[in-house]
């Protein structure tokens, strides 16, 4: 199983590569009102497909057993949707006097305003040992969330840069998002046990919709002439979101495994997984929405393109540490218990 989403990781990541290509090549197919016709078939098809696909995969039975754990659930929900934007906002102050692009500056921001995603931090969580369950209700619960919280943090952070009114913004991402999700909720219902036997590639049908999404993003992009990304800001920016997330690893670590935190390391793996990793799937989506029409909306999203392969890869790479830190401390809690 760990080979097969790590086949699947990299074939998404080659995908992005692959699809960010295409666009260089020939942008005309994927712009506003070329024979993609995206402005029908992603802003509204793609992305309802995906929440409705989300609705179908998320597995509600599931969610209940993780409910009552209510200071975990608070833990990465605060550090998720307001720590972690504000934090980035205070940091982004110090960027702005620097030469580094200014809208891969906002992209920064728009990645501290995502919601986590449902797949990393659990298959993560999951690989560790880590509480599984937990990290299945904060993915899910957080994405519901993001739903709402995420567009209101892009509004108070970066404004909307288009002329789409915010009843507008919000009308759009209840049909796209919540209505799809609902319906796909409600059909699971009737299909429970065709898709258990099934089990049905939810993960691979998404990424092959986001793909299509980041594809037509980036044909506007290549097809406006007065966009120009230079060498040094992307690096720059690959340092800075490299650091970030390593950085609020570390903090999430050091919060949740203080003496008087009440969590246990497995609380802790999902913890350190939940409130670090955002959501591809949710946000480019949302920033589609909530950047509709605007000119530089590719170079908004890169951020968000980078920190997705980068906390997959991270967390891949810090398993083994993380794992063997989860088990000697487990292994020392036993062994202090007293006997009885």
């Amino acid at each position: 199983m760990g080979l097969l989403d790590r086949m699947r990781k990299e074939w998404f990541m080659l995908g992005i590569v692959l699809v960010i290509a295409a666009a260089k090549l020939e942008p005309s197919v994927g712009v506003k009102a070329g024979p993609l016709k995206p402005e029908i078939t992603v802003t509204y098809i793609a992305v309802s497909a995906i929440f409705f696909n989300s609705g179908l995969s998320l597995k509600t039975e599931e969610l209940t057993s993780a409910l009552m754990h209510i200071k975990l659930h608070l833990f990465v929900q605060i550090f998720t949707l307001a720590f972690f934007p504000t934090a980035i906002w205070l940091f982004l102050q110090l960027l702005s006097i620097t030469p580094i692009n200014e809208w891969l500056i906002k992209g920064l921001q728009t990645v501290g305003c995502m919601p986590p995603p449902v797949s990393s931090a659990v298959i993560l969580t999951k690989a560790v040992g880590g509480n599984e369950a937990a990290a299945i209700f904060n993915s899910a619960f957080g994405s519901f969330l993001g739903i709402i919280i995420t567009p209101l943090l892009l509004l108070l952070f970066l404004g909307s840069s288009s002329s789409v009114p915010f009843s507008s913004i919000f009308s759009q991402l209840f049909m796209t998002v919540v209505v799809p999700l609902i319906i796909g909720q409600i059909v699971r219902r009737y299909i429970k046990d065709w898709l258990e036997r099934k089990k049905p590639p939810f993960g691979a049908i998404s990424s092959s919709v986001l793909l299509m999404i980041i594809y037509t993003t980036f044909c506007d992009t290549f097809s406006n002439p007065n966009i120009d990304l230079d060498k040094f800001s992307l690096v720059i920016i690959v340092f800075i979101i490299f650091s970030v997330q390593l950085s609020f690893m570390l903090l999430t670590f050091i919060f949740s495994t203080r003496n008087n935190s009440g969590f246990t390391p497995a609380d802790t793996v999902a913890i350190i997984f939940c409130s670090t990793h955002k959501s591809l799937t949710l946000g480019i989506p949302m920033l589609k929405i909530v950047f509709a029409g605007h000119a530089h909306l590719s170079l908004i999203s890169v951020p968000l393109l980078i920190y997705h392969p980068a906390q997959i890869l991270l967390g891949s790479v810090l398993v083994p540490t993380i794992k063997s830190w989860m088990v000697s401390r487990q292994k020392g809690v036993k062994l202090t218990r007293p006997t009885v």
